[in-house]
């Protein structure tokens, strides 16, 4: 039987390609093995370019795979390979560059026979105009189901490469993302997770026109859904239904990851981002208005060009009022092909570095705060791990907490829903007891 193992850089959308390359495989009677296997006939690396750091990390995993087995062939798809294939297929031991599209044809191009020379099927990704279907049956390994149904981004800010690697926004049709929901509730998941690359796009281009709110209101309705997770949205794509519908729905977890980057409006303008931090502020407080507890994550870049001191404080004090549950901290990466990469005034990494190192430092100090408040109260929490009797999983706040288990419920806890009641905090997580 020939064997394929995988490895994945990047967000929960690539997981999710991953997810889908490896039923295929399956299909076909592959058995999937570790990725450090040296004896794998086939190693697919499904890349990431979000960052230089990213593309680096591609490309070492490209070079692990040929020095565990110079004889197996490589397949290099993802971001980084879609922008980059020139320097993807140069990697040693590379078979095909496969980008981001025709994924769901990876196997079939595999068998069919091309010189022994390195080639690529990298297409322009931004001729697409349609969601590439491709669903995932299993989500072997984890406790919570990813469900992409969206792809692409229409929003170019000024540093990101993501729109040149996954092309235009594309959403997936309604009727098959219900199909997969059931699909889903029938393996027993309790959690679903709503993904895709600028998931606030979804159903602009479908017709009749869709939203978010909609298509997670509608994931509700199907039989035998617990609960539901949206995951990263843009503020300016969050409005009163939105709001509402996280706060009444019972089903839907009380966290947003809504991206901040700068908390400066002048540096906010330079990235090309399409709000301001009034109008962020304005729906932080709206939804705590209607949302009890809940938890505000974000992500932020530090060292962007023409950040000086003054802007940087300006930044720090405004992510300290308005208050998150947990800081996602990025140093600038310039990337070739954006706009931001030749903006004057570069910050240099010395700077960036004690940038990140304070508001990772605040991130610490807001996470304690927010962990405070659920101190010797009962929280819900979907198990991901059992270790000889402690459970660790998420709330719906997706805060991380442990609990002891009785000895006889150890076996086949992952994947529940428990309540525990908090006893200890700290600012990684919450511990307590199972009620």
């Amino acid at each position: 039987m020939a064997t394929v193992g995988f490895h994945t850089l990047g967000c929960k959308v690539n997981q999710y390609d991953t997810d889908a390359m490896i039923m295929q495989f399956k299909r076909q009677g592959y058995q999937i093995v570790d990725f450090d296997d040296p004896t794998a006939d086939v190693y697919v690396i499904n890349t990431c370019t979000v960052t230089n750091i990213s593309d680096r990390k591609s490309r070492q995993m490209v070079r692990r795979a040929h020095r565990k087995n110079p004889e197996a062939k490589i397949v290099v798809v993802g971001c980084f390979a879609q922008t980059s294939p020139d320097e993807a297929i140069k990697l040693p031991g590379v078979s095909f560059v496969l980008g981001t599209k025709d994924r769901s044809r990876i196997v079939e191009l595999l068998a069919e026979k091309k010189p022994d020379l390195p080639y690529s099927l990298v297409e322009n990704i931004t001729h697409n105009v349609e969601f590439e279907e491709d669903s995932v049956a299993l989500f072997e390994g984890r406790s919570r189901a990813s469900l992409k149904i969206q792809d692409g981004c229409n929003q170019f800010c000024s540093y990101c490469r993501v729109p040149y690697a996954r092309g235009r926004s594309r959403s997936r049709s309604v009727t098959n993302v219900l199909d997969q929901v059931k699909s889903i509730v029938d393996q027993g998941y309790q959690e679903i997770v709503l993904t895709g690359v600028h998931l606030g796009a979804f159903g602009k281009d479908l017709e009749p026109e869709y939203s978010v709110a909609k298509m997670a209101e509608a994931i509700t309705n199907v039989s035998g859904v617990v609960r539901i997770r949206i995951s990263s949205i843009d503020p300016n794509e969050i409005d009163q239904e939105f709001l509402e519908f996280v706060a009444y729905n019972p089903k839907v977890c009380k966290h947003l990851h809504v991206p901040l980057q700068s908390g400066t409006d002048r540096i906010l303008a330079k990235m090309k981002r399409k709000y301001t931090t009034h109008e962020y502020k304005d729906i932080v407080t709206k939804a705590r208005s209607l949302i009890a507890d809940i938890g505000f994550s974000t992500d932020v870049i530090v060292g962007f060009p023409g950040e000086d001191d003054a802007l940087f404080a300006d930044t720090y004090q405004f992510i300290k009022q308005v208050g998150f549950s947990k800081l996602h901290v990025f140093r600038y990466s310039p990337r070739s092909g954006t706009l931001a990469a030749t903006y004057p005034d570069p910050v240099d990494h010395r700077t960036k570095e004690f940038r990140s190192q304070q508001l990772m430092a605040l991130s610490d100090r807001m996470a304690l705060e927010f962990h405070q408040g659920f101190l010797h109260r009962s929280v819900e929490v979907l198990v991901e791990s059992v270790d000889q009797r402690q459970a660790v999983g998420l709330t719906s706040q997706y805060v991380r907490v442990t609990a002891t288990l009785p000895q006889d419920l150890v076996n086949g806890m992952e994947g529940k829903l428990i309540n525990v009641r908090i006893q200890t905090v700290d600012a990684r997580g919450m511990a307590g007891i199972l009620e």
